[in-house]
């Protein structure tokens, strides 16, 4: 077994006896430090439904908030966890450290019981900083709105997320002619199914405006198909290629 500082992060215990590993959790949970266990452990799950899951090698981690991740070698999410909130309590099986991790609504229990342990580590963190998204939809639409030109010299935003019968219109406006214009927002490359979309909107549109004129349908991504480029051309759709910005 090896130690670091008592007082300083991260600290770690190599193949730590299960009492060993049970009294540094306690301590770390009652100084709110995230922990992690990785070791060979089963998993026992009951409350909105319930589970099981044999001996195996995992990672598990416990958050400052309350909530537990079980991670196996494959896949990016956890095979089992709590949400924030849960309280965990450690105690001693059999020799074995076992982790009980309690949510009080609904309730939940999820046991984990390691047979060996390789590692326990705790981690004071600090992290003020939030997760900043860029390239979505709503920044496509963003560019569209404060250069509407990018999709036609004389093209006019009226509305955006205007409801039709077939869901809500991206953008709704009007070309320089004054016909009306219905502009759907996609950020990837994009196949059939978009182009089904616009022509839904499309029709919808103008069935609820009891018109005959005419409405144009414009799909806006960075690219399509061959298959969705020739839908568009048989629908009488038009596509623009455009990018939100990073």
């Amino acid at each position: 077994m090896t130690t670091t500082d008592e007082d300083a992060t991260p600290r770690t215990l190599t193949a730590p006896a299960a009492s060993a590993a049970r009294d540094f959790l306690d301590t770390a949970i009652e100084r709110g430090e995230l922990l992690t266990v990785f070791g060979r452990c089963t998993i026992e799950y009951d409350g909105r439904a319930s589970s099981s899951l044999g001996p195996g090698d995992r990672h598990v981690m416990l958050k400052p908030d309350g909530s537990l991740l079980v991670h196996t070698a494959a896949g990016q999410k956890p095979v089992n966890w709590q949400p924030p909130g849960c309280t965990h309590e450690l105690s001693l099986c059999d020799d074995s450290l076992q982790i009980r991790s309690v949510r009080s609504s609904p309730a939940e229990e999820l046991y984990v019981t390691f047979e060996t342990i390789e590692q326990v580590s705790a981690f004071s963190l600090s992290d003020e900083s939030d997760l900043n998204v860029s390239g979505t939809e709503a920044d496509l639409k963003q560019r569209i709105l404060d250069d509407p030109t990018l999709i036609e010299p004389g093209f006019q935003p009226l509305a955006t997320e205007r409801e039709t019968p077939a869901g809500a219109v991206d953008i709704f406006g009007s070309d320089a002619d004054g016909t009306t214009v219905v502009v759907e927002l996609k950020r990837r490359r994009v196949g059939p199914d978009a182009v089904g979309q616009l022509a839904r909107y499309v029709d919808a549109l103008r069935r609820d405006l009891h018109t005959e004129a005419t409405i144009r349908g414009i799909l806006v991504a960075p690219s399509v198909t061959d298959r969705a480029r020739d839908l568009l051309d048989e629908n009488g759709l038009e596509f623009v290629s455009l990018e939100p910005d990073e």
